[in-house]
């Protein structure tokens, strides 16, 4: 049985659409909670914010319970759109994506764990300074996590790059573009774990190459994927 094109376009569409929605997930983790809440440097006041912030810190946890879930499901799509251009890279494509996930969630426990020292519903017994300094730990084991998870951020983006390229049915500049995005992606997390000093200017040097996820998501979701005239149509 065949992909005929308009099931194929509307494949795409869907893989956009979550990725859509996964993208504004990402936003609202990784730049408007910390934005509110966090405080470098400062653990009296950010243990402040977070407790006068307590339902927005909760929204962002269940945010990336959310995300994390929904990524699963958009490159289970994204696998039905890419495994006839290759069935070894698109089982990658899974694999480098639901390795993640278990790690992820573990992540979310050390939010939700830091919660309750600030709010001082464990470790009664400890004094002030102790748990601020233990509330501050979980949230910096979480901070390095995220860290850690933007190799795989990027080591996802090669497969997907490279079907992207192969597909025939999506323009190749966008597949050579995830491709340099992985490498951002890669490059930013080793500046990180090894010069941490240099990583915040670093991104706004790679930012351009971080758009090719965007660009990537708005052709799905606009213009689909269309089938070469005179080729076969995928199969499902």
């Amino acid at each position: 049985m065949e992909m005929n094109a308009s099931s194929l376009k509307s494949t795409a569409r869907l893989a956009g659409l979550l990725y859509l929605v996964w993208i504004i997930t990402g936003v609202f983790a990784l730049f408007y909670v910390p934005s509110q809440i966090n405080v470098q440097g400062d653990a009296v006041t950010t243990s402040q914010n977070i407790l006068s912030n307590e339902f927005l810190f909760r929204t962002s946890i269940a945010n990336d319970i959310f995300s994390n879930a929904l990524w699963v499901f958009m490159v289970l799509v994204l696998y039905r759109l890419f495994k006839h251009v290759s069935g070894r890279q698109a089982k990658l494509l899974v694999a480098l994506v639901i390795v993640q996930i278990p790690a992820l969630f573990i992540t979310e426990t050390f939010n939700i764990t830091s919660l309750m020292i600030f709010k001082g519903e464990v470790l009664e017994t400890f004094a002030l300074s102790q748990r601020l300094d233990l509330a501050m730990l979980f949230l910096k084991m979480n901070d390095y996590g995220s860290l850690i998870s933007e190799t795989f951020w990027g080591l996802w983006l090669f497969p997907l790059g490279s079907l992207v390229y192969k597909s025939r049915f999506l323009p190749r500049f966008l597949g050579v573009w995830l491709i340099i995005n992985g490498f951002a992606y890669l490059i930013m997390s080793g500046t990180g774990l090894l010069l941490p000093q240099y990583k915040d200017a670093l991104y706004y040097i790679a930012l351009p190459a971080i758009f090719g996820e965007l660009a990537f998501m708005l052709w799905l979701l606009i213009m689909g994927a269309k089938l070469p005239t005179g080729n076969p149509a995928p199969a499902p």
